[in-house]
């Protein structure tokens, strides 16, 4: 009998006391650039089957495979953090009013609408439930969050989940450095640049004739300049994983030079939401023409990262072509 508990105690002893959880592996394939996976970020969470920045929602999307989940941050009149897009509670609850004139008792008596505005049992959940809720399990990628860096930050060492944590911006390298530099050894920055103008494509059609803003090649030319130098600074700076890169039309050489230029240095994270964010290569456009779409990002132009509302299915086309786990 002694001699058995010695041998189970033997094998105990060989198994490793801290197995990594999947959070760790996640950041880990994150930070070795991975070149064998594009990940899957899932806006909002699973906003298509739940409410938007919900609980369920959040969970649903871990369950699905994401490797990040995307959502956003308001603060409270008495300096709660709650998950919340807007800077209103009007669109997705079914209350009124300014985040930042409510208290979260107020908030928290208040239940959250679904994406067709019908209200459900959820409520508005607080910054250190997701948290919780997410330790160990995916990367989050907090959007608004460099506003309460400190009370973020403060949270994120209270459950232990600083190491899961995204952070993206337009700030410049230096800057960046300046305030955060203690952080970044933690929590992970992606710089987001800009391609050229965004706001030359962006004219949604209401029926009414817009006078047509023209983009001349010289002024394209200089956007592609000032973006190939804000590349370079935060890579001498800040030697970031990713780069979250927005773009609008094909006709910008540099959306495809940089899958060859930052091979190996950095990912390349693209989003999925509307047209131009990425040149038309969307989720709308990938529900009928896939090569199109999510196809074109990781063929074309080496997208490393895809951001989606349609995480899903962006999941099951990685799968089928070995490209995510």
């Amino acid at each position: 009998m002694k001699r058995f508990l010695s041998v189970g105690l033997l094998i105990l002893c060989c198994v490793p006391l801290f197995a990594k959880t999947r959070a760790e592996k996640i950041r880990e394939d994150l930070l070795s650039r991975n070149p064998n996976k594009v990940f899957v970020a899932s806006h909002r969470a699973d906003w298509r089957n739940w409410p938007e920045n919900s609980i369920p929602g959040i969970n649903s999307a871990i369950d699905m495979g994401v490797d990040i989940v995307e959502i956003d941050l308001q603060l409270t009149k008495d300096s709660v953090l709650i998950i919340m897009h807007d800077a209103k509670v009007d669109r997705t609850t079914t209350g009124k009013g300014k985040i930042s004139d409510l208290t979260y008792d107020e908030i928290s008596k208040m239940r959250l609408k679904n994406g067709a505005s019908i209200y459900t049992r959820h409520k508005v959940p607080t910054l250190e439930e997701v948290l919780n809720l997410a330790k160990g399990r995916v990367m989050l990628n907090l959007d608004k969050a460099d506003r309460y860096f400190d009370l973020v930050y403060d949270l994120a060492k209270k459950t232990g989940t600083e190491r899961q944590l995204i952070m993206k911006g337009r700030k410049p390298a230096k800057e960046v450095k300046e305030l955060y530099g203690d952080y970044l050894d933690e929590i992970l920055y992606m710089p987001i640049v800009h391609l050229d103008d965004q706001k030359m494509f962006r004219q949604p059609y209401d029926g009414k004739d817009h006078e047509q803003k023209v983009y001349t090649a010289e002024k394209m030319k200089a956007d592609q300049d000032a973006a190939k130098e804000e590349i370079k600074d935060h890579l001498d700076i800040l030697n970031p994983c990713a780069f979250e890169i927005l773009y609008g039309t094909d006709e910008n050489p540099l959306a495809v030079q940089l899958k060859k230029d930052l091979k190996g240095k950095s990912l390349i994270w693209y989003n999925c939401l509307w047209d131009t964010m990425a040149a038309g290569h969307d989720d709308d456009v990938s529900m009928t023409h896939i090569n199109d779409g999510w196809g074109f990002l990781v063929d074309k132009l080496g997208a490393g990262i895809i951001q989606t509302d349609r995480p899903a299915m962006v999941i099951d086309y990685l799968r089928k072509r070995k490209l995510h786990d």
